[in-house]
């Protein structure tokens, strides 16, 4: 057999890391040239789309015409269901979250939940580094050729036996990111295909052999469209390989106040390979913002904490969810607990546990079949929520929800809120942003701040309402007007407190300046950027 032509991707500025060459065969770059050329230009054009689109939604928000589309009527009056889940994915009862570096690999996998949501997007930092490697590990894992030790605590890790480790659904980078370091004809491959192609390459016939398949988590998607984009992939990828049409599954992300108006007709793109729907909610409300930036006061969010899921918006947005999931067979999975336990404070512990039991029992009675954490100490506090309502069942799909009845306003009604943004509030996205972006610079996307697990998502939403209510005129409780002016004043002020409490060695080996001047660009620019991780990547090594 002939060796596999030349791939007619080039690496650009890359350093070569160990063992590369296991990744980036020949073969598998091939694959990813071929999405490449197939898929990009479609991407392209919806990625246009999607600026027309918020055009379209803030002209709706001003007049309150918004409604889901009358194009696809049909769609949601129609007799179907999604295909049947298979057997590694019938139970996902918890679901655990985290980027692939060696050690999250081991004790993801080993954590007790059904599922690990291994995170190439909003928990990692895209350096070549971590979008390398990060399929090494998978791939060793796959082949059980994993093992850790900590270099500085000296404990080892390793895998459980197979039947006890989670079930793996991958996570790639949205459509809007590039992957520079690739590049086709001078230009860079979408970083989506590169994580989608490199994965599937070389796992999908792997997957199938351990009993398991090719899963995925979308995110990002805005429209039905785009979930028709990632189908044709499917579809290209299963025969490009070799394996059978459906064997592929993905789980979309409801994580844009868009796609919220099209979830049936996302799983109906995605039928023959649809899993189900997530409640993503700090993306969510970012999208919110995204999109009915200019649309007034009655889209200005409170602080982002005060904005819970029981907040009648929101509860509306997750009711329909779950009762749009199974009515046409598709799992509903809930949102994160994002606690991080404290080694110091059981107190804070106890009062964060009992949220996350409240918060996991409200999920499971409303009928979700799983949920989120992010923290294997919180694996037995959601898992002892779902048994309580599942028992021995995989999961409540029979439970259709027809009680629920969402009007299109509901799903935007933020004035119905009662809390109102606060000084502490943009103290609080100032000091997240900072301290999240600078660890993000560094190449760490998945970060403990203040005994939360952050991520993309939660800068996002914090740089968002700095910006929001900035340019909504907002009055804080204390009387100061949320200006330009002010939010520079308090940037500058927490970066005083960061250098006073790392030192001065620290805070000079950090990105902590840079850090502050690109959220104070992105909260504080009239040219509202689309998503922090574009001009972020800019300035990101490696």
């Amino acid at each position: 057999m002939s060796a596999p032509a030349p791939s007619p991707l080039a690496i650009v500025d890359a350093k070569p890391l160990p063992r590369q060459d296991e990744v980036l065969t020949d073969a598998a770059l091939a694959f990813v040239a071929e999405l490449h050329r197939l898929f990009t230009p479609r991407r392209d054009e919806l990625l246009l789309r999607r600026q027309e689109r918020r055009t379209e939604f803030s002209a709706s928000a001003r007049t309150s015409t918004l409604d889901f589309r009358p194009e696809t009527a049909a769609v949601r009056e129609g007799d179907w269901k999604v295909a049947p889940a298979p057997a590694a994915l019938n139970d996902r009862r918890v679901e655990i979250t985290g980027p692939t570096d060696r050690k999250m690999t081991i004790n993801a996998l080993n954590s007790g939940a059904k599922v690990w949501l291994a995170d190439f997007e909003d928990a990692s930092a895209p350096t070549w580094e971590n979008v390398v490697l990060g399929q090494l590990n998978l791939i060793d894992a796959y082949e059980r050729k994993i093992d850790f030790t900590d270099p500085k605590s000296g404990k080892s890790y390793a895998l459980k036996d197979a039947d006890e480790l989670a079930t793996v659904v991958m996570r790639p980078r949205g459509w809007h990111l590039e992957e520079r370091h690739l590049r086709f004809d001078g230009r860079p491959v979408p970083g989506a295909l590169v994580d989608f192609g490199l994965y599937f390459f070389h796992n999908a016939k792997r997957l199938i052999e351990l009993g398991k398949g090719p899963y995925f988590y979308l995110p990002k998607t805005e429209s039905y469209l785009e979930a028709r984009l990632w189908n044709d992939v499917f579809v290209f990828a299963q025969d490009y390989v070799g394996i059978p049409q459906g064997t592929v599954r993905a789980t979309v992300l409801i994580e844009t106040i868009t796609a919220a108006y099209e979830m049936e007709e996302i799983l109906y793109e995605l039928r023959d390979h649809a899993a189900g729907l997530n409640a993503g909610r700090w993306d969510y409300l970012f999208s919110i913002v995204k999109n009915f930036r200019d649309g007034g006061a009655r889209f200005v969010l409170p602080d982002r904490n005060a904005v819970t899921m029981t907040a009648p918006f929101m509860r509306a947005y997750t009711e329909l969810l779950v009762r749009t999931c199974h009515k046409r067979g598709a799992h509903a999975i809930g949102g994160m607990a994002a606690f991080i336990p404290s080694r110091r404070d059981a107190e804070v512990n106890k009062v964060a546990f009992e949220k996350v039991k409240a918060d996991k029992d409200r999920e499971a009675a409303d009928g979700f079949d799983g949920s989120w954490v992010a923290h294997p100490d919180l694996v037995p506090i959601a898992m002892a929520s779902f048994d309580a309502v599942l028992g021995d069942r995989p999961n409540q799909k029979d439970r259709l929800r027809e009680d629920v009845s969402v009007a299109p306003g509901d799903l935007i009604a933020i004035d119905s809120l009662d809390a109102r943004p606060t000084y502490d509030g943009l103290r609080n996205a100032v000091q997240v942003g900072i301290r999240y972006i600078e660890a993000w610079l560094r190449g760490l996307g998945a970060v403990a701040i203040f005994n939360l697990m952050e991520d993309a998502a939660t800068a996002e939403i914090s740089r968002s309402q700095i910006w929001q209510w900035i340019n909504a005129g907002v009055v804080f409780e204390n009387g100061e007007l949320a200006t330009a002016d002010l939010a520079r004043r308090v940037a500058a002020e927490e970066l005083a407190a960061i250098r006073a409490e790392i030192g001065e060695e620290a805070f000079a080996a950090g990105r902590w300046q840079q850090a502050h001047d690109l959220l104070l660009k992105v909260s504080l620019d009239a040219d509202y950027a689309d998503f922090l991780t574009l001009p972020a990547y800019e300035q990101l090594i490696g």
